[in-house]
């Protein structure tokens, strides 16, 4: 039988959007507080002496412009004529009023990003970037924005190589390898941004892998009005979170089931049980049955009864990461999206009791943060040189129906339940 994945757990909590965590502050030049006094000296001085980390550069038809006013400038000087000095004097207003109203156009914007995890690798995402135009009078115009997805590797950066003097290097093929490691994209504000007002703008991407990624705006640019200069503004707005990992299809081999004891233990959480749980208000399709009449009475309301579920359904998931286990890196992908992918339908399930990762304590599952933190854990999980100690304690804490993973042939992932085969890859 074949066991596809479902949809990703959604992250838990409150917030304006569903799933989307809490926006981050504004930043740009929007964002100066306060109103400062007006000096044509701190204008002219702006134009003469740009803050850091802007770069104006001219375009294919700046640079024609240029061209043609020396040559125009050249021709006055030599023939005295006032109509070519009229045209000269034009041409370099043209280019002075460009450098003005761009600058005016970037005066008074805000942005900041707006994410809504959880990621998914090679899945799609979607990154807000919100834009706010805070000058009273003036509209805002022509940008676009330079974003870049990139992951954090974890350890130490790698020792520089050349690709000149390196033997069997292949140039191109480390372009290829540096654009796959991240992801570039380029939003345009087509329409304008009035005075005072909020504007939001969407990239969409597919993470390549898991881990955590770090998500930047690199440069914000114009070429308003004219198309003659070339305005880029760097900017530090960043971000990290962590990818998921990919979902994986597996299929289900043997017929290893929850074995049931005659102790009749039960869990901590809703179900058909025979122990009282708690009560809670009454919902459209309760039975009437489950209706506790004293306690309504007390409250003045419809209260109904809420029993507890036997934990003997349940699974225990344990996996382990050796390095020994697992040499090949991509079974090992296969083998933290096999076990991401068991974990999710097993949670919908309402099988999945405790997890445990190599030789740490068991931990409960009881709500959806508890499996979004194990996927944030498996995200970021490597392979493990050596094996603690603790090993042998941590199999002897997990109880019966044990979910174990080990490899099946050179590229496949098996999963065991007490020993016995019941779904692979």
């Amino acid at each position: 039988m074949s066991a596809a994945p479902a949809a990703a757990v959604g992250r838990s909590g409150s917030a304006p959007v569903p799933g989307s965590r809490p926006p981050a502050d504004w930043q740009g030049a929007g964002t100066r507080g306060g109103r400062r006094r007006f000096r044509w000296s701190a204008v002219l001085w702006a134009l003469v002496f740009p803050q850091r980390r802007q770069r104006i550069v001219p375009t294919i038809a700046g640079v024609l412009l240029i061209a043609l006013s020396m040559g125009i400038g050249m021709a006055a000087y030599n023939s005295a004529n006032n109509i070519l000095f009229i045209t000269l004097s034009l041409l370099l207003a043209c280019l002075i009023l460009s450098g003005v109203l761009s600058w005016l156009n970037f005066r008074g914007v805000a942005w900041r990003l707006v994410l809504a995890p959880p990621l998914r690798a090679g899945s799609e995402a979607v990154v807000g970037l919100g834009l706010r135009n805070r000058k009273p009078f003036l509209p805002t115009y022509g940008l676009w924005f330079d974003l870049v997805a990139k992951h954090v590797e974890e350890g130490p950066p790698p020792a520089p190589e050349s690709t000149i003097t390196g033997r069997g290097v292949d140039v191109r093929a480390a372009w290829a390898q540096a654009d796959l490691a991240g992801a570039r994209g380029r939003l345009c504000l087509r329409e304008r941004l009035d005075p005072q007002g909020e504007a939001r703008l969407d990239w969409i991407f597919k993470p390549a892998r898991r881990g955590r990624l770090r998500i930047e705006l690199a440069s914000v640019g114009s070429q308003f009005p004219f198309g003659f200069l070339k305005k880029h503004l760097a900017t530090e707005v960043h971000e990290e979170l962590v990818v998921w990992p990919a979902p994986v299809e597996y299929r289900r081999v043997g017929t290893a089931g929850a074995r049931r004891t005659a102790g009749g233990e039960r869990a901590p959480q809703a179900g058909s049980g025979g122990d009282l749980l708690a009560l809670r208000r009454y919902a459209t399709g309760d039975s009437h049955r489950l209706i506790h009449w004293k306690a309504s009475a007390r409250s003045r309301q419809l209260l109904v009864r809420q029993f507890t579920a036997e934990s003997t359904e349940g699974y225990s998931l344990w996996l382990r990461t050796d390095a020994t286990t697992w040499p090949r890196p991509e079974q090992f992908e296969l083998l933290v999206g096999f076990c991401a992918t068991l974990a999710e339908d097993l949670f919908r399930a309402g099988q999945l009791t405790t997890v445990a990762l190599d030789d740490e304590a068991p931990v409960p599952v009881r709500r959806v943060r508890d499996l979004e933190m194990l996927l944030d854990r498996l995200a970021v999980v490597t392979p493990r040189a050596e094996t603690g100690d603790g090993t042998a304690a941590a199999a002897a804490t997990l109880k019966r129906n044990v979910l174990t993973f080990a490899p099946d042939g050179a590229r496949g992932v098996a999963a065991y339940v007490d020993g016995e085969k019941t779904a692979t890859t």
